[in-house]
Parts: structure tokens; sequence; C-alpha cells
């Protein structure tokens, strides 16, 4: 099997094991599995950002915002933001390599269950892509990564066309009006799942709106933490 980030390919070690017990297939090599860096060590609790202390400032500002209450309970992401990373999810999400996503497949899937497997009856709601937007790229990168997980999946939010999150400032991102609307009603925990989380501005959106149409908590769950 070939790496699927440099095409190298990957050599496996063979002992009696894995050749007992086989190994899950691995799908990148050595060196480009190293250049992931896993977020380790203390981080804030809402948002996952790396910190010395419990709740980061803009967590802090985000429960002011809300009076108090921050609509999302938290957020958790697995990989710091770096220029290896950067270029993964550039050539994944903005150049239609749907096959790259499969690099972080059984990583999601394990990330998932050390976090919120202990919360009962909950589903996953993957963060939307306008129509335009999913025409543009032919596939939504958070649908994906939702599927990777092994627990019920609703489709109930939608979303207007907007200008590129990643085109607007940090204080435009936090102004924006709420793009999404909701299908239905949900009477159970959510789990909003995209690829990064940055301000933090979409997924409380979406949170906030699942909130008023029935969800008694939401959290997130996303690959990096931007």
């Amino acid at each position: 099997m070939n790496c699927l980030w440099c095409h190298e390919a990957i050599i496996l070690d063979v002992n009696w094991l894995n050749i007992l017990i086989p190994s899950v297939p691995r799908n990148l090599c050595d060196t480009c599995a190293s250049n992931l860096e896993k977020i380790n060590g203390k981080r804030c609790r809402k948002c996952s950002r790396i910190a010395n202390i419990e709740v980061c400032e803009d967590c802090t500002k985000w429960e002011k915002y809300y009076q108090g209450y921050d609509v999302l309970e938290f957020n958790y992401s697995i990989f710091q933001y770096n220029e290896h990373i950067k270029k993964i999810i550039a050539k994944w999400k903005y150049r239609g390599d749907y096959e790259l996503g499969n690099i972080f497949n059984e990583t999601f899937k394990q990330e998932f269950v050390k976090k919120f497997s202990h919360l009962k009856n909950a589903v996953v709601v993957p963060i939307p892509l306008s129509r335009e937007r999913l025409e543009e790229r032919c596939f939504n990168q958070a649908e994906m990564l939702a599927d990777f997980l092994q627990i019920p999946k609703v489709d109930i939010l939608t979303r207007v066309h907007g200008e590129k999150q990643s085109k607007k400032t940090r204080q435009e991102r936090i102004i924006s009006k709420n793009p999404f609307s909701i299908q239905q009603n949900l009477n159970k925990y959510a789990i909003l799942v995209d690829d990064i989380y940055t301000t933090g501005t979409t997924l409380r959106h979406a949170a906030k709106l699942l909130q008023m149409n029935g969800c008694p908590r939401v959290f997130s769950y996303t690959l990096v933490r931007g």
C-alpha cells in the first residue's frame, strides 16, 4: 500500500502478532504521520486550545456573550493546525481530493470513543455546506468525517450561501449572521462535526439553533484546532 500523501510505499513489519491479529491498514507512511501534531498536554477544556488555564480568554468571552451560559458545552479537537495538516486539508477540502480524508478515519473514530462514548442516545450532526459550495467542492468534508463515526447521524441543518469563513477576519466571523436553518426538532444530545475549530462562531450558530429547537445539550468534535 502507498502513503495517501507522499505516495511512497508503506513497508509493514511482519511478526507473529500481526499475523495472528491483523493490524488496521495504514494509509500514511511514518514520515507523513509524524508531521501530524496531536494536541497533547494541557488544553482549554472548552475549545481544546493549548493553554495552561482551565478556560481560555476566548471561551470566557463567549460565556459573557451568551450572558453566562455558552450554547456549546465544549469542543474537542485532535490535531494542532500546522503547515503539514494545512496542506492536506487544502488539497482534500478545496481541491476535491476526496480520498485524502481517509487519512483521518481511524484516528477520528478512536478519539471519538475516548471522549464521547459516555454520551448515551446522542447523534452526530455534520456542519452543512451551502448548495453552491457543495456543487463547487463535490463533497462535504464534515459529512465525510461524521460518516467515520458509528453512531446515528442526522442531517437536519441547511446553510445559506455566503462568503467563505476563511476570507473573513476574526471579528467579522464573530458578528456574522447565523447562516443556518433547521428542518425539525431534535430532542437528543447533539455532537456537531466539522473539520476545523477557528473562532467557534460557526459551531455556536449551529448549537444555538439546535438548542432553540429542543436539543438539551450540544457538543462539537473537530479534526483540527486552528
